[in-house]
């Protein structure tokens, strides 16, 4: 399974478009090599580089969206998936982009396939998804990006 986008590559500098700094949309994700037997697909950005006095656990959630069909093949810019969407760390059930209080921080888009749709709520966190899914993962990879604020 691989996820990427055509606008930063793996280990690269998101632009500042798709951050705080600038109008704060997704950017374009790829989604190829789907295992057979998906039923849902689950996307999840993190940032696991925040400073211990902000987030004890050093980690802040940008982006949860679960029951993403299995037949999603591309997220358009600008354009929340198709599912049901989590909340994130500042309360968001939208994507909100990098915004790092304190130099250049990493961020992680985590896709996973399964073969199952979840049986939890819109606004559910990281946390509950994550519970959820257990047992049910069929393939999973990551894309991550670096940012850091002028």
């Amino acid at each position: 399974m691989k996820l990427t986008s055509s606008v930063f590559q793996h280990e690269g500098y998101i632009p500042r478009k798709y951050t705080c700094d600038g109008p704060n949309i997704n950017p374009p994700l790829t989604i190829s090599d789907i295992p057979s037997g998906t039923k849902s697909l689950v996307l999840i950005m993190e940032d696991p580089d925040v400073p211990a006095y902000l987030r004890k656990d050093g980690m802040w959630d940008h982006w949860v969206v679960f029951n993403i069909p299995a037949s999603t093949q591309e997220i358009e810019e600008g354009e929340e998936p198709s599912g049901i969407q989590g909340q994130g760390t500042g309360g968001n059930l939208k994507y909100y982009g990098p915004c790092p209080p304190n130099g250049e921080h990493r961020y992680f888009f985590k896709l996973f396939a399964l073969d199952d749709l979840l049986a939890i709520t819109e606004g559910s966190s990281k946390q509950q998804v994550t519970v959820a899914m257990k047992n049910h993962i069929l393939g999973e990879t990551e894309l991550m990006g670096i940012y850091g604020r002028p």
